[in-house]
């Protein structure tokens, strides 16, 4: 059966298929040049999301489109007909290679595209073959063969560029460049040849051991003191990713390029330690996911030189040609195609001229990167918070809906993960533990230990026995749930609504603590891959028990049975009725541009004729906008955009409610080991917490748990593994990640060498006479 297509639309569609793929596929690769300049400084999903499709559809869309002029081209010649066009036909074959080799600001989407860069070498052989093809069909009456030759020099530039970039990022060519030059060391078969002649002798001999060169001056003399100019923290950043890139590939580092990291980062404050790591994972996500590898060396100016002067000339020469025999909407697109590689190649320039890597190699030149993109990483903290998620949990319904679709993760990221500005003062107050940390780690077990520190350390040395079963007698994953309970239910009974923002600022610690407690929980219930490495599919299972808990505890028992008991009728009847009334929703948000016309008209004509129909209406609509105040939905949306979304009356209520349970038997006696939940374990903590109080000032009990905090951070920050770090790099980076290449620089963690000796088999004396080895 033959599907019934007008005929002038199979005609439109056979004009307009390749032209409408030649012009999509650099739109795309304008749009992957724009917007990924943003990658690295957000994670939000409304710019991931269309930067993945982007990335996805800009290799298949140019791909497509080669397949187009290969089978066009080879079709017309076959009939010998309307060849006017192949001239121009065989020009944009080569544009579609540069369009493969995509835009510098972005080479992979993720780490894994890294791996792939045979398939690109491959990719890159065939499409060069198939625009090739295409070209010698236009042969030998190809009057642009000139432009076509410079482009097709531009685009295996272009594609050789990415191919490379993604060959040096990937995971072995990385570790191998990591690699210093072998050392077979002092020339033993020579020196026991030289020991045995001279015995043989009856010389007295014997072997000596040389002392290697003496350590130079800790690096703390050498180093530039007081604050840091942007330039000198450029400077500092590229020295210690030149040593430190390593990290990404787990190699161990000697104790001498330690101590100088260590002594520099002791020296600083929090302002400019935070300005060097950042840039220099800046530094980490250029080699990662862009082509700076390539184009910041002298082969890359030489190669992106001849590009841009043969996409230029290119332009010169199709302007002095004879265009008459060409269609003038074609031609119109071939100068699109042109001076939008032009645009491109400049704005790249531009990009070039005001980069780091420029600044690093031409460090007398400023850092003039535009006042809008200073910012180097996303500088936000996600939050997601374990009452707030039971409070407005979902429906049964519309949960079993966006399960089946695979969409549940998605909706939560969306709902429930709350960002929050990085504060100064939460940065000085994570820099100023860790460097305390620092300050006692001078031998490298001494670093190992203080690394291993979960929460123990700081309740140890602020004398708080009865908290240490909290956090040394449990897993890591537990121990987190446990705090996070716990430090939310203190919040909320001190929380006092009548002037919040006064009594935030009351108390500093009190924040820091909030802000870290949900920002760990994200970590394990949003990044479960980059956790992987201190919690695993336990700490899933807790929290699921965990909030089926309280949902239980705060909608009551058979309430709950019946939430959780939704058939699918109810679901299926459901889904129908939210597809209808979002329906109608957006066909009214189409038409309101048509309904506000026709009532701005309509009603000055009615308030003439008959004022009292007025003045009813607006009674009545009046009646109805408060009773849509006072609905669910209206509620919903007010709590979306309203600051405070996890701390409305509900929220409080509920915690207060968990709070006043009585807890003097413990709840593995009542339950068993059946269920998972650490609900009310976390209550009997905030109550051995509020104890705190008769002993101490509150600012004090918060200071501790502000610290705890700080101390489970870095003790999952030193332990996931370096390739989730840098996985994070492209999504807007994660304080975590920070806090893992902060410790690092501070000596702290286990990437150290435990020994360095300098000593060498150096010589065999006999007598007076020494003979050197080599």
């Amino acid at each position: 059966m033959e599907i019934p297509i007008p005929q002038h639309w199979k005609d439109l569609w056979e004009t307009w298929d390749l032209r409408a793929f030649i012009l999509l596929s650099p739109s795309l690769q304008s749009f992957l040049f724009l917007v990924t300049l943003l990658r690295k400084r957000t994670f939000s999903n409304w710019i991931i999301m269309p930067l993945w499709s982007a990335y996805l559809l800009a290799d298949w869309a140019a791909n497509f489109a080669v397949g187009l002029i290969f089978t066009s081209q080879n079709s017309k010649c076959k009939s010998k007909t309307d060849n006017n066009n192949a001239d121009l036909l065989a020009l944009w074959a080569p544009f579609l290679l540069v369009h493969l080799g995509g835009p510098d600001t972005i080479t992979a989407f993720a780490l894994e595209d890294n791996e792939l860069w045979l398939r690109h070498m491959l990719a890159l052989v065939f499409q060069l073959l198939a625009a090739m093809y295409v070209f010698f069909l236009s042969l030998p009456k190809n009057e642009l063969w000139i432009p076509t030759v410079l482009m097709f020099i531009a685009g295996i530039i272009k594609y050789v560029e990415r191919t490379r970039s993604l060959y040096l990022a990937s995971l072995n060519s990385f570790r191998d460049s990591m690699l210093k030059d072998p050392d077979p060391g002092p020339d033993y078969a020579k020196l026991m040849e030289e020991y045995r002649s001279k015995k043989e002798a009856n010389h007295p001999t014997s072997i000596e051991m040389i002392d290697g060169p003496p350590r130079e001056v800790k690096s703390v003399n050498r180093v530039k003191k007081g604050k840091l100019r942007d330039m000198d923290a450029v400077l500092y950043a590229h020295k210690f990713f030149q040593t430190f890139k390593g990290l990404i590939v787990d190699i161990i580092f000697s104790f001498k390029e330690r101590n100088q990291s260590r002594d520099f980062f002791l020296e600083r404050s929090a302002e400019d330690a935070f300005k060097v790591i950042t840039i220099e994972l800046n530094f980490f996500y250029d080699i990662l996911f862009t082509k700076d590898t390539v184009v910041y060396t002298k082969k890359g100016y030489l190669f992106r030189f001849i590009a841009f002067a043969a996409v230029v000339t290119s332009l010169g020469l199709f302007c002095t040609d004879d265009k008459k025999i060409f269609k003038e909407a074609d031609v119109a697109i071939t100068y699109t195609l042109l001076i939008g590689a032009i645009t491109l190649d400049v704005i790249a320039f531009i990009k070039l001229i005001t980069s780091r890597w420029l600044t690093v190699k031409r460090y007398n030149l400023p850092d003039v990167t535009l006042r809008c993109l200073r910012r180097r990483w996303s500088e936000q903290v996600s939050t997601y918070n374990l009452i707030h998620y039971c409070v407005y949990h979902r429906s049964p319904e519309k949960e079993k809906i966006l399960d089946f679709f695979g969409l549940t993760a998605f909706f939560d990221l969306i709902k429930y993960v709350k960002y929050k500005p990085f504060t100064n003062e939460l940065r000085n107050h994570i820099f100023r533990e860790l460097k305390e940390k620092s300050e006692i780690a001078d031998d490298l077990e001494t670093a190992k230990e203080v690394s291993a520190g979960k929460g123990d350390h700081v309740l140890r040395f602020e004398s708080c026995p009865k908290l240490l079963p909290y956090v040394v007698g449990v897993d890591y994953d537990q121990s987190l749930l446990l705090w996070h309970i716990a430090t939310e239910l203190c919040y909320c009974d001190e929380y006092r609504s009548d002037d919040a923002e006064k009594w935030k600022a009351s108390n500093k610690y009190r924040e820091f603590s909030k802000l870290l407690s949900d920002y760990m929980l994200y970590l394990l219930i949003m990044q479960p891959t980059l956790m992987s490495a201190v919690a695993g599919i336990g700490g899933q299972i807790q929290f699921r028990d965990t909030c089926a808990d309280a949902q239980k505890f705060l909608h009551g028992g058979s309430e709950y049975d019946q939430r959780i008991k939704a058939g699918w009728f109810k679901v299926i009847s459901y889904g129908v009725t939210s597809f209808l009334k979002y329906s109608i929703f957006f066909i009214f948000g189409l038409l309101s541009p048509i309904i506000a016309f026709i009532v701005s008209i309509f009603l000055p004509i009615m308030h003439v004729v008959c004022p009292m129909i007025v003045e009813s209406c607006g009674k009545t609509m009046k009646i109805v906008w408060n009773k849509a105040g006072e609905s669910k939905y209206w509620c919903s949306v007010v709590r979306f955009f309203s600051e405070e979304k996890e701390l409305d009356q509900p929220h409080i209520t509920a915690c207060k409610r968990i709070l006043d349970v009585n807890t003097e038997v413990k709840p593995v006696q009542i339950k068993g080991d059946r269920s998972k939940s650490v609900l009310f374990d976390g209550c009997i903590l905030a109550k051995e917490l509020k104890t705190l109080e008769s002993l101490n000032e509150i600012e004090c009990k918060w200071k501790i748990m502000s610290r705890v905090w700080v101390e489970m951070l870095c003790y999952a920050a030193i332990r996931c593994s370096a390739h989730a770090h840098a996985q994070q790099l492209s999504k807007g980076g994660e304080l975590i990640t920070l806090v893992w290449l902060l410790m690092a620089h501070f000596g702290l963690g286990d990437q150290f060498q435990k020994n360095e000796s300098r000593t060498r088999a150096g010589r065999v004396s006999y007598s007076d006479w020494y003979f050197i080895s080599n």
